[in-house]
């Protein structure tokens, strides 16, 4: 099992982060998108420090409020989620962490959701990249691995999959013992 963890997690510059990853001696990283934009480094430059210090990027996080939104707001999604695809090409990134909706006017609807998730699966596809989709804790509609699963299950896209992250799934009330029937090829990734 490869290790990583999220430049979230640490405190410090990106570079600093990175260094300190490789010196923990972890697989790979997280990068967290503040981390990013607040670094003085280009995307180019974060991808070839990775390499240096021996490290994969195997996340780019967090893609906010994606579904269960009305059709204007979704083609403004998926305008953004281009220009985010396009820094995930200079990281060479090959996921991203999409989190359920938290807004308050998010739609609660599961076919369109599943819908919208389909359609940005098939843009990610075009870029090689795929999708983890994470139940947040506090999202509007969405907020247990088992809705989410619902979402990526009815979206059926190959390039969507499942996030699952042990502070989201278990610090809700729930059923966990349907984490054991999740078909292992849908979880994409483990937080």
């Amino acid at each position: 099992m490869r290790r990583s963890i999220a430049t979230v997690s640490l405190s410090g510059t990106l570079p600093e982060k990175l260094e300190a990853i490789a010196v923990a001696r972890f697989d790979g990283v997280e990068i967290f998108e503040n981390d990013l934009v607040f670094c003085s480094l280009s995307p180019r430059e974060i991808r070839s420090m990775t390499d240096d210090l021996g490290l994969s990027i195997d996340l780019y996080q967090p893609f906010r409020d994606m579904e269960g939104v009305d059709d204007a707001q979704f083609a403004r999604n998926l305008d953004r989620a281009k220009r985010k695809f396009d820094v995930m090409g200079e990281l060479a990134a090959p996921m991203m962490l999409v989190c359920s909706n938290v807004q308050p006017h998010a739609i609660n609807d599961p076919a369109r959701s599943a819908a919208q998730m389909h359609k940005m699966a098939e843009l990610a596809q075009t870029r090689g990249i795929k999708l983890a989709f994470e139940a947040l804790a506090w999202g509007t509609q969405i907020n247990t691995f088992d809705r989410a699963f619902e979402i990526v299950k009815a979206a059926d896209h190959p390039h969507l999959g499942l996030a699952l992250d042990s502070f989201h799934t278990l610090c809700l009330p729930n059923d966990w013992s349907g984490l054991s029937k999740l078909p292992g090829e849908r979880i994409f990734f483990m937080q």
